[in-house]
């Protein structure tokens, strides 16, 4: 059986015979040279120290080896001249394979090529005096040291710079890394030396570099086995084991040296960021998509869809690439293992969606291609489009026009006297204002915020959307309180028959709204003197906002709740149902919005007849011009012409 201390006891006898043959007059022994050198005081003609602690040299693995050992030049004393320091090739007297590895090494051959400041044996390993065991956790080499020592150097910005590294500050990068907290733990997880190598330390285009892309999955598998063993039969292992270079492999979805964990937020492989940031880098490219024959505007479509706008929000627990194509088990559709097969299909989204049922049927997921979900959506956008463009640009001429006559009628004199001024807006109506104003805004602020995660104005919501769910709270919020306002006033006009007489019947749409049309363009357009007065409760006007409103309210009210409640959707409903039912809900949005800014806002705000705000909002009583507009035709005709003589004159 072979001693215990047999290699260290060798080691001591070869350096002894070094010894021996390198002394010329007599034997030093360590004891001489720490006779001078133990003194903490000594310093060489350069001013540098030349102290050696004696007990830290007992404690040290070269402690059996006499000095001589690998300071031959310094055999006799005293010294005949300046010992020189030790090479390279001292060391690999007794650490022959280190020295040929290291030798090979960026730091090897960037030192043989002149440049000093490249690391060797003792900036990594310390004082060659006090050198501990790497197993030792006093050792500069020591797995929880180890990215403290390698910082010494790659920490520099102005080193990466000037030998031309690519990757700047990996250190403090890893130090915010999974790997980094493990260790500060206590617990042995990767360091720079268990990616990179020891002594072999490798460009990352050498063939043999551990760090080389293609290399990579087996750098991780060190630790990493049974991921590596799923990796290798995914659609991605398979394209790198073929050749295919722009594969992804580790360092593509989780990083390099700041690798976090999944449930980290700042993590590329967060729920809130796989799909755009890691998955979205490749799948998106036109490049790529063209060379490898998948579609690229599946990314773009999905993030579009009901569960990209959701976790583009921030919402963590929404389904993502992962979600539906797994992790490192990505197969393609074809193969009866992969979770995105068809006869899987339902086992998949049945982990976010129990309720999926008999009716649901899955369309297309991404929103592209050709299902029915596709199609469908697609029509809503070109016909919500149109709408919105000739809606809004109707309503923007026909304001503008009016705006003009007004303030050119303004500047002749002054409007007409008030004619009386009855309660227009009764207390109840004026509440249910109210609550539709705020909720409504809420509903903007925070059903754009969804749509536009990554405009600044709303960043907050998404910050708190993952931990909090704050805007998603307070969009549902904002819904339940105008669906409240809302069957408010239906029961207002069910219970009150003069209101309903007032609202429901003064509301329909007839021959004399057309016919108070035509002459008000007429009026816009100089062909008659004076505007006609419409003679009702109710102007085309207000009979146009009020019926879209409530429509519009139906709509958004359907199919909000047809995504608020998706499981119970998807229970009943095709699975295209959502992305069709999110295109309904934003493009409505979009036009129920620019509609309450340049009609709505223009006739309670900034028409100068009511300028600064109607005070029907506050008191239910309406300005004069309004009580003017509305007087029957005889009495309106006898106000305006009085009125016009006023002016003229």
């Amino acid at each position: 059986m072979i001693p215990k201390n047999f290699a260290l006891f060798a080691v001591a006898v070869v350096g002894l015979v070094l010894l021996s043959a390198a002394v010329e007059a007599e034997d030093v022994e360590n004891d001489a040279c720490l006779a001078c050198h133990g003194a903490e005081d000594l310093v060489g003609p350069e001013g540098q120290s030349l102290f050696v602690g004696a007990d830290a040299f007992a404690a040290s693995v070269h402690a059996p080896l006499p000095c001589v050992t690998c300071h031959v030049d310094a055999a006799t004393l005293p010294h005949e001249e300046k010992p020189a320091a030790v090479p390279l090739s001292t060391c690999a007297t007794c650490h022959e394979d280190p020295v040929g590895e290291y030798e090979q090494s960026v730091h090897g051959t960037s030192r043989s090529s002149g440049h000093g400041e490249a690391a060797t044996c003792a900036d990594c390993h310390g004082n060659l005096h006090n050198v501990t065991a790497h197993s030792e956790p006093t050792s500069t080499t020591h797995w929880s040291k180890m990215a403290a020592t390698c910082a010494r150097c790659h920490a520099s910005v102005e080193m990466a710079k000037k030998f031309k590294i690519p990757v700047v500050q990996p250190a403090e990068a890893y130090l915010q890394s999974a790997h980094a907290r493990a260790v500060a733990q206590g617990r042995h997880a990767a360091t720079c030396s268990d990616c990179h190598g020891a002594h072999d330390i490798l460009s990352n285009t050498d063939p043999s570099s551990k760090i080389l892309h293609a290399n990579v999955p087996v750098t991780c598998g060190k630790c990493h086995a049974d991921i590596l063993a799923t990796y290798r039969e995914s659609v991605h292992g398979e394209a790198l084991a073929r050749g295919a270079r722009d594969a992804p492999v580790c360092t593509d979805c989780h990083g390099e040296h700041r690798i976090l964990g999944p449930g980290d937020i700042a993590s590329p492989v967060s729920a809130t960021k796989v799909s755009s940031e890691t998955c979205g880098r490749c799948h998106s490219s036109w490049r790529l998509s063209e060379k490898y024959g998948f579609d690229a505007q599946k990314v773009s479509a999905f993030r579009d869809s009901y569960h990209g706008l959701a976790g583009r929000g921030g919402k963590a627990t929404v389904a993502n690439c992962s979600s539906c194509h797994g992790v490192h088990d990505i197969r393609p559709s074809s193969d009866p293992r992969s979770s995105i097969n068809a006869a899987n299909l339902s086992a998949t989204c049945g982990k976010c969606h129990p309720g999926a049922g008999a009716n649901f049927t899955i369309g297309s997921v991404h929103g592209a291609g050709n299902a029915p979900g596709t199609w469908a959506a697609a029509w809503v956008r070109w016909i919500y489009l149109w709408l919105i463009a000739g809606t809004i640009s109707f309503m923007f001429v026909h304001n503008a026009l009016d705006f003009s006559r007004k303030v050119r009628r303004q500047r002749m004199g002054p409007p007409p006297m008030p004619l009386g001024q009855p309660e227009r807006m009764t207390r109840p109506l004026r509440w249910q204002h109210g609550l539709t104003l705020v909720s409504f805004t809420l509903l903007v602020i925070t059903g754009f915020a969804l749509k536009y995660p990554e405009s600044s104005w709303a960043a907050a919501f998404v910050y708190y959307e993952g931990s909090l769910g704050l805007r998603g709270l307070i969009h549902r919020i904002a819904a339940v309180v105008m669906i409240v306002a809302l069957v408010w006033h239906v029961g207002l006009l069910c219970v009150n028959r003069r209101l309903r007489n007032c609202i429901v019947y003064g509301m329909l749409p007839s021959r004399h709204d057309a016919k108070v049309l035509s002459g008000m363009l007429a009026y816009y357009f100089r062909m008659r003197r004076t505007p006609p007065h419409s003679g009702t409760t109710f102007n085309y006007a207000e009979k146009a906002e009020y019926l879209a409103f409530m429509w519009g309210s139906v709509v958004m009210v359907v199919t909000g709740f047809a995504l608020w409640f998706s499981n119970r959707t998807l229970e009943y409903l095709p699975g295209w149902v959502p992305n069709v039912a999110t295109a309904i809900h934003f493009y409505e949005a979009i036009l129920a919005t620019l509609a309450i800014v340049v009609w709505h806002f223009y006739w309670v705000i900034f028409d100068p007849d009511v300028y600064p705000l109607d005070p029907t909002l506050w008191d239910g009583h309406p300005p004069a011009s309004r009580v003017v507009e509305r007087l029957p035709h005889e009495d309106a005709a006898g106000a305006a012409g009085e009125s016009e003589g006023t002016h003229a004159s």
